[in-house]
């Protein structure tokens, strides 16, 4: 099992590998096409850290029309939430009437992430005061880490 430290470093490598890949909801094939809640599956699998699983079929508008938080459904299963985000951990978005976009993030200061971004139509890196988007007033922004719930998992008693 690899430490903290390399576990994050190859969950970086991962999701920059996925850079330029095409945006298309539903998708997870690196180059071809990929959304976002797909490219946070694959990253962590594709990196080793968690045992495959996919989230699949899910519409590509609910968060439009439902309030169930399937998005955090996945990330809750896997990660436990923290107050501040550390490079490989999840960042999640409201979007909607739930939590619907979320990333990789690969820097803390200036918090920067990896996402596949409808708007921008492939998968990105940026910094995330530059998208006006996901600052927009009523995004939330919430952060998750799978080491975080690794280590509560550690202490709970049997």
């Amino acid at each position: 099992m690899l430490s903290e430290a390399e576990g994050r470093l190859a969950l970086i490598c991962e999701a920059r590998r996925w850079i330029g890949t095409p945006y298309h909801p539903g998708a997870d094939i690196h180059g071809v096409g990929v959304d976002c809640g797909m490219l946070i599956v694959r990253v962590f699998v594709d990196a080793g850290l968690v045992p495959a699983f996919d989230p699949r079929p899910y519409p590509q508008d609910w968060h439009l029309h439902r309030d169930d938080e399937r998005y955090l459904g996945f990330v809750f299963d896997r990660a436990a939430e923290v107050a501040r985000a550390d490079p490989g951990d999840v960042i999640v978005f409201r979007y909607g009437r739930a939590y619907a976009h979320g990333g990789i993030v690969t820097a803390a200061e200036p918090l920067t992430l990896v996402h596949a971004f409808s708007p921008a139509q492939a998968v990105v890196e940026e910094p995330l005061a530059r998208n006006p988007v996901l600052t927009e007033p009523g995004r939330h922004p919430r952060f998750f880490s799978l080491w975080a719930a690794r280590a509560a998992a550690e202490v709970e008693p049997a």
